[in-house]
C-alpha cells in the first residue's frame, strides 16, 4: 500500500513536471515542429514518390447537402505523372492542395455534367492551377455542351482577381495569358454505344460515357485506364447499362449514390414542419440518382474489382449510418465497398492486381 501511494505521488509528480517544462518551452516546441513541417512538406511533391500506377485522390465526396466532412464532388486522377480532375465541387480544390495532389502540373479538368455541386470550386481551382504552375496557356477544361458558357462565367468572375495578382507578383508568376480555363465542349455521337474515346496515347486512354441524369442532358460518366489498371467514375446518373458496360472489367468503380428511404424520411420531415419547397426537393431527387444497392448491381455486372461510393446522400454524421445507408449492397456485390471518405487516396501500381487504399487528409 505505501509503495503503491509513493509510485502513485512520483506519477503525479512526472505528470507536473512535464506540463510545467512545456508550459515553460512550448513556444520552442511548436517552432521546432513548424520546421520540420516546413523540411518536409513545404515545395515538396509527395506524388513523385509514388509507384507508378493510377492514383484516385478523393477530394470530394459530398453534394449539394451541407456536410462539414465532405466537400462536393472531386476526385483528382494521376495517371503516372499526369494529373487530371474530374468534377470541382466547392472545397475540393482545397482538398487537393492538402493531399500533395500536384495542380501545379494540372493537365485538364473534366466535368460531368453542370449541376452547381459539380463546379462551383471551378475558378478556385483555375487560380491555383495558373498561379501555382506558372502556366503559360489557360487551364483546359473539358465537359459537355454548355461547358464553355460555364467557363466564360468563371473567367469573368475571376477577371478582376488576375489582374491583381498580376500587378501584385508580376508577369514571371502570374502571366496574365495563362489565366483562367480554356473550354472544349464533348459531342458523343448518337449511337448505342454512348461513349468517346478523348484521349488515347501509350499507355493512356480516357474515355467519356454518355449517363442518365435527366432533365439534365448531357451527362457523362468516365473511364481511364493506364498501362492495366483502370477506373470508372459515373458522375450523376440513375442506373445506367451505357456505364455498366464501359466499366467491363475495371478495378475501380467510383459511384454515386442516394439512399431513397432516408432521403424519404428527410422529406416528410420537412412536410410535417410545413417546409413544403424543400421536402419538394427531396421528392424530386429521388428519380435521376442510383440506390446505393443498384450501383453494387452495376459493379457486380460491369466485373468490377472494387466499389466506392461518393456523392454520398444524404450526410452520415456518424459512421453507424453507413451500414442504414449501404442497406444489402455488401449482399450484392462480393468485392471490395467502401463509402468514400474526403482525403482518402487509392492507388493501383502498375504491374500488380493490388489497390491500395490510406488517407492522407
Amino acid at each position: 500500500m505505501v509503495w503503491g501511494r509513493r509510485l502513485l505521488i512520483a506519477a503525479v509528480g512526472l505528470l507536473l513536471a512535464g506540463l510545467i517544462a512545456f508550459n515553460l518551452f512550448k513556444v520552442q516546441i511548436a517552432s521546432a515542429a513548424f520546421n520540420r513541417v516546413l523540411d518536409q512538406r513545404v515545395g515538396a511533391d509527395p506524388s513523385l514518390e509514388l509507384p507508378d500506377g493510377l492514383h484516385v485522390y478523393l477530394c470530394g465526396t459530398g453534394s449539394p447537402m451541407p456536410d462539414a466532412t465532405r466537400a462536393g464532388p472531386c476526385i483528382g486522377v494521376l495517371a503516372g505523372t499526369r494529373p487530371f480532375v474530374f468534377d470541382v465541387g466547392s472545397g475540393g480544390a482545397r482538398n487537393l492542395g492538402a493531399m500533395g495532389f500536384p495542380t501545379q502540373r494540372l493537365e485538364s479538368v473534366y466535368l460531368t455534367h453542370l449541376h452547381s455541386d459539380h463546379i462551383d470550386g471551378l475558378g478556385e481551382l483555375l487560380t491555383i492551377s495558373w498561379i501555382g504552375g506558372s502556366r503559360s496557356t489557360p487551364t483546359p477544361v473539358r465537359g459537355p455542351v454548355g461547358t464553355q458558357e460555364v467557363v466564360d462565367g468563371f473567367n469573368a468572375a475571376y477577371r478582376l482577381d488576375s489582374t491583381y495578382r498580376v500587378a501584385h507578383h508580376g508577369t514571371a508568376v502570374a502571366n496574365p495569358d495563362g489565366f483562367g480555363g480554356l473550354a472544349e465542349e464533348i459531342r458523343i455521337p448518337a449511337g448505342p454505344g454512348g461513349q468517346l474515346v478523348l484521349l488515347e496515347e501509350e499507355d493512356l486512354k480516357i474515355t467519356v460515357i454518355r449517363v442518365d441524369h435527366a432533365p439534365i442532358e448531357p451527362a457523362f460518366g468516365y473511364r481511364i485506364d493506364y498501362k492495366g489498371r483502370s477506373v470508372s467514375i459515373s458522375g450523376d446518373t440513375i442506373y445506367q447499362p451505357r456505364f455498366v458496360a464501359a466499366s467491363e472489367g475495371v478495378d475501380v468503380m467510383l459511384h454515386e449514390a442516394l439512399d431513397v428511404e432516408m432521403v424519404e424520411a428527410i422529406g416528410s420531415k420537412l412536410d410535417e414542419r410545413g417546409l413544403t419547397n424543400p421536402a419538394k426537393i427531396f421528392s424530386d431527387i429521388l428519380d435521376y440518382h442510383t440506390d446505393p444497392e443498384e450501383a453494387a448491381r452495376a459493379a457486380k455486372e460491369a466485373g468490377a474489382t472494387s466499389l466506392i461510393y461518393y456523392h454520398i446522400v444524404p450526410q452520415l454524421p456518424v459512421k453507424i449510418l453507413e451500414s442504414v445507408w449501404l442497406g444489402n449492397s455488401r449482399s450484392i456485390f462480393d468485392g471490395k465497398i467502401t463509402v468514400g471518405q474526403d482525403g482518402m487516396l487509392i492507388s493501383l501500381p502498375v504491374g500488380s492486381d493490388k489497390i491500395k487504399q490510406t488517407r492522407v487528409l
